[in-house]
């Protein structure tokens, strides 16, 4: 199977793996609404969420030492790894405001962020499509957050704040990748991560049963292979050919919030965030040729 998954065209090969990507994207939103509904903590779900990450992480650290933690970039992992916990708890949190739908979009903003934020951190040109997807993107948010809206307003900007964060991640990681190595980025990614949701989760921790404790487990062992799985995708084909599959979740998660949980987004809605999910792809596509 291996082999023949091998032999099929890169391209095909990394849309296949990138769809996979977004798939188990769209999983861990489902988890996360799961676990709300079951009393679990966001802040435990966070902590489950960075050890399984850790975890992923430690054969990098064990096969590398403490030599794996050498930089003279303290400062700029210290912020990765903050970005890194930031953004996780409000998307994390998002999921208690919005409906799946809602705040899966509004992260899709973080690639707008971005584009307006590379330029004066990064010193990156920005090409005119890339502009033209983030004001379309920007057009779909005041769609979406019309007056009159049933959206909750908390619940769209603690969703505005994660994709801000994680424009945070994307702009210290390019940033890092310049000087550091993978092995290097993720190791102080995941301790900086563990370490700052630690106090959290146990300021607000509550005795969970043995079946949530699985739930918690195989959330934390399985989610960290997005990573993974994006990662090889765009080692096995064209960035801009595989790189917009990852909006399938978008497709999952309506899906399942329509099936499971009985949310349909209202017309309006829709309308805003088939204009955020055109302008992102747009970003997406045009960065992706850039590189």
């Amino acid at each position: 199977m291996r082999t023949r998954f091998a032999a099929l065209p890169g391209n095909l090969r990394g849309a296949i793996l990138m769809s996979l990507g977004g798939v188990l994207f769209a999983t861990e939103a489902l988890f996360i609404r799961w676990m709300s509904d079951r009393g679990i903590p966001v802040t435990t779900q966070l902590f489950a969420r960075s050890i399984g990450q850790l975890i992923w992480v430690l054969p990098l650290i064990l096969a590398a030492g403490l030599a794996v933690f050498r930089t003279r970039r303290t400062g700029m992992h210290l912020l990765r790894g903050g970005c890194s916990a930031a953004t996780w708890g409000f998307y994390f949190l998002s999921f208690s405001f919005l409906d799946l739908t809602t705040a899966t979009v509004l992260s899709f903003t973080n690639v707008m962020f971005t584009t307006i934020l590379a330029r004066p951190v990064l010193g990156e040109r920005v090409d005119a499509a890339r502009w033209a997807g983030t004001l379309l993107g920007f057009v779909g948010i005041a769609v979406m957050l019309r007056p009159g809206t049933d959206i909750p307003l908390i619940g769209a900007l603690v969703a505005l704040a994660a994709a801000l964060s994680w424009c945070g991640i994307t702009l210290t990681s390019r940033s890092l990748s310049r000087t550091e190595s993978t092995q290097t980025v993720l190791a102080w990614v995941g301790i900086i991560t563990s370490a700052c949701v630690a106090p959290f989760a146990i300021a607000h921790w509550q005795p969970i049963g043995l079946v949530d404790l699985l739930i918690l487990a195989v959330f934390g062992l399985v989610t960290p292979g997005i990573i993974w799985l994006v990662t090889e995708a765009l080692r096995a084909g064209e960035a801009s050919a595989v790189a917009p599959f990852q909006y399938l979740r978008l497709v999952v998660i309506a899906a399942f919030g329509w099936v499971l949980f009985g949310e349909v987004p209202d017309g309006w809605t829709l309308l805003g965030a088939l204009i955020i999910l055109s302008g992102a792809v747009i970003i997406t596509v045009s960065e992706a040729r850039r590189r």
